[in-house]
């Protein structure tokens, strides 16, 4: 999962009837497809009904649940809060007594008797900003006349005793409403009056069924070859501003250098990538970033951004999650393997899952010649910024472990800052020790040729591995800086690539001065003010603004803690030349910026190449870029 979260708020089968027409004489609940349905034409309240229907169950409590926590994810999702009149049946039609035993589980007690379980799903997208728990938005689901997200961990549950049992989904929805979906379909009819189609799929158990997402909606849909890869891009753009044509060039040129960076590593056939590019309505997503599955990911971002900027940040998000068929898809630990929906347990190893999948989003780009050493430098050093405002002296090992907890989940954001930089420091000390033979993603593959989908690693014995296969300096380093607490003093690895970092007028963006946040929450007025950073950028300081200004709307967008990170994201991504217009309050008196975009500066380090470098350095620098 990649979550975008600005430090600005750091601190084949026809579905089975029921009752008389399932076979009762003796099968066992074990051994029988659970049959599922859900209706999209059938919404009432901006609900979906939903059906689960097992086989005969030979004990007397049997739990049923939806997931507290799904894989990918590092929060509390309780997709069990979002049910409405759960009902349980027995063979006869009756409903039984169900005890809620919490948030996400019911228990009926005579599951000797029972036949089905029905409910209605509300979606979790109209819920985010109010006070209520929502998922990440990616996570979540949407339900509406033109376009239903159908991650479906939020609409089916499981037995707790059934979580390897086959699944036969049947779907009924309106015939006009597109579908894309990475859960195979097995088949489908219309209806009499052709005015609703009905199609079926089949997950072989619980894990495979909520690890291939689907749409259904007014969506624009592209499909292109990537090597022996089919690409599917489908995109909801609700007021047309974009379209998936528009992303299309971005994304083929990206999975192309993508597949060239990782060579003969190969893992799928097809992948999918669901867009939805959310406004400012009523309803609309607020959290912005992707959720990673083995065949496919689901990217929310703001429809508002230019075009030059949504394709940079699609390329950064969906490579993000694209890398993550490397860790945690194939090399994971028995957490992630055997993972608990309920009551998870979490591996030591968020420096590789998250972390390292992010430094590989950024290091392919720079080898592969989408962006400059300059710029691949720069996005480095920001990330140590961004990593010198959280708790330098956590444990990484602890953190990752306990990564539900506080103080360890507000320092989350850090997997994708500092653990980026652990894997830096790894590889360039791998390439050091090999002579620049070697890297890290030269161990990500032997892992994986060892490991794999379907074989976890032991948690515990992971970075011991890792050091036997490269060298004691790569021991010490997890030593102090990932299992220890001792922060990483960074120019010690920038020397061996004959690097060093220096102060001077560095060009930044519009939210943030080099890890400083130039916007702040201010929770004694609930409103968000420019803090004393601002002074200390050039465009805003140009402009008038003053710490302690109130933002109160940009570009006629007025601010709310509720939407704050949806505009804060698409102020991050501005570039010059565009026309902008904010209104602020100070002392009471209304403050207009209007102005056309001028690049922005600040002070801040840079990282640039030493001209004494000796060979070796030069060495271990282009293989660590190009090698």
């Amino acid at each position: 999962m990649k979550r975008y979260i600005l430090s600005l708020f750091l601190a084949g089968t026809m579905l089975m009837g029921c009752g008389s027409k399932k076979n009762v004489s003796g099968d066992l609940a074990t051994k029988t497809a659970i049959e599922s349905t859900i209706d999209i034409s059938a919404v009432a309240n901006d609900r979906l009904p939903v059906t689960v229907d097992p086989g005969r169950f030979e004990r007397d409590t049997v739990v049923f649940r939806l997931p507290r926590v799904v894989p990918g994810t590092y929060k509390i999702s309780d997709f069990g809060s979002f049910v409405d009149d759960f009902t349980a049946y027995d063979y006869e039609g009756n409903p039984m007594q169900v005890t809620r035993l919490d948030t996400n589980s019911w228990a009926v007690y005579q599951g000797r008797s029972l036949d089905r379980i029905s409910y209605w799903m509300n979606d979790t997208f109209d819920m985010e900003g109010s006070e209520k728990l929502t998922p990440f938005s990616p996570t979540g689901t949407n339900i509406a006349p033109d376009i239903y997200v159908m991650n479906l961990h939020g609409f089916i549950g499981y037995f707790d005793s059934l979580q390897n049992n086959a699944y036969h989904l049947e779907i009924t929805a309106p015939s006009d409403l597109m579908l894309t979906s990475a859960l195979p379909i097995t088949g489908e009819r219309k209806s009499a009056d052709g005015m609703k189609t009905v199609t079926q799929f089949r997950a072989e158990r619980y894990f495979d069924l909520t690890d291939n997402p689907m749409v259904y909606g007014d969506l624009d849909v592209e499909e292109f070859q990537v090597g022996d890869v089919r690409v599917v891009l489908s995109v909801y753009s609700p007021n047309k501003r974009h379209s998936a044509s528009s992303m299309k060039d971005a994304m083929y040129a990206m999975m192309k250098a993508q597949k060239q960076f990782l060579g003969e590593i190969n893992s799928t056939r097809r992948y999918d990538i669901y867009v939805y590019l959310s406004d400012h309505s009523e309803g609309s997503p607020k959290g912005f970033g992707a959720l990673e599955h083995h065949t496919s990911t689901v990217v929310v971002l703001p429809e508002g951004m230019p075009a030059e900027s949504l394709n940079q940040q699609m390329v950064d998000v969906v490579s993000h999650e694209f890398f993550h068929i490397l860790t945690p898809l194939t090399v994971h630990s028995e957490d992630v393997h055997y993972f608990n929906h309920h009551e998870p347990t979490f591996s030591k190893h968020l420096w590789m899952y998250e972390g390292l999948t992010e430094y590989f989003a950024n290091l392919f780009q720079v080898n592969q010649g989408l962006v400059s050493e300059d710029e691949f430098y720069t996005r480095m050093v920001q990330k140590i910024q961004t990593a010198s405002t959280m708790d330098d002296t956590m444990s990484f090992t602890v953190m990752s472990e306990n990564v539900l907890d506080q103080p360890y989940a507000r320092n989350y954001y850090n997997v994708y800052q500092k653990g980026a930089l652990i894997g830096m420091c790894l590889d360039i000390l791998i390439r050091e020790g090999s002579q620049g033979e070697k890297g890290i993603l030269w161990l990500m593959k032997e892992l994986s040729a060892k490991y794999g989908k379907e074989r976890p690693f032991v948690d515990d014995e992971l970075i011991a591995e890792i050091v036997a296969m490269t060298y004691p300096s790569v021991g010490s380093f997890f030593e102090k800086h990932v299992i220890g607490n001792t922060p990483i003093d960074y120019e010690v690895y920038f020397s061996k690539a004959g690097l060093h970092m220096q102060e001077s007028l560095i060009e930044t963006n519009y939210v943030q001065n080099a890890g400083a946040n130039i916007v702040k929450l201010n929770s004694e007025n609930n409103s968000i003010d420019f803090s004393e950073a601002v002074l200390n950028n050039s465009f805003w300081k140009e402009s008038g603004a003053l710490p302690g200004d109130v933002i109160r709307e940009v570009n006629g967008v007025p601010v709310t803690l509720a939407n704050a990170e949806e505009i804060f994201v698409e102020v991050y991504m501005w570039k010059p030349g565009a026309d902008v217009n904010v209104k602020l309050e100070r002392e009471g008196e209304e403050v207009i910026i209007e102005r056309t975009l001028t690049p922005s500066y600040t002070m801040g380090q840079t990282l640039v190449e030493d001209p004494n470098a000796s060979e070796s350095q030069k060495m271990i620098r282009s293989s660590w870029l190009k090698g």
